[in-house]
């Protein structure tokens, strides 16, 4: 996939787990892992918003575009 989710940096970076985000954001830890993990076809961005709020970071922290090219298969 072209859009890595960098998920699992901030909230380590911000010493959270995934399941206290989880609670905070109002979203299952299920769905959570699901965007953690890259899985996840499309993100409301009232969830992106309430991460960033909760992490205290911008999208484009969570978000990263890289090329199909530069993708490891």
């Amino acid at each position: 996939m072209a859009i890595v989710i960098n998920l699992d940096v901030m909230l380590a970076k911000r010493k959270m787990r995934s399941n206290e985000l989880a609670k905070k954001i109002g979203i299952t830890e299920q769905n959570l892992s699901i965007l953690k993990n890259g899985r996840a076809k499309a993100v409301k961005l009232a969830t992106l918003e309430a991460i960033c709020e909760h992490l205290d970071c911008q999208p484009g922290d969570l978000l990263e575009y890289v090329p199909e090219s530069e993708c490891v298969q």
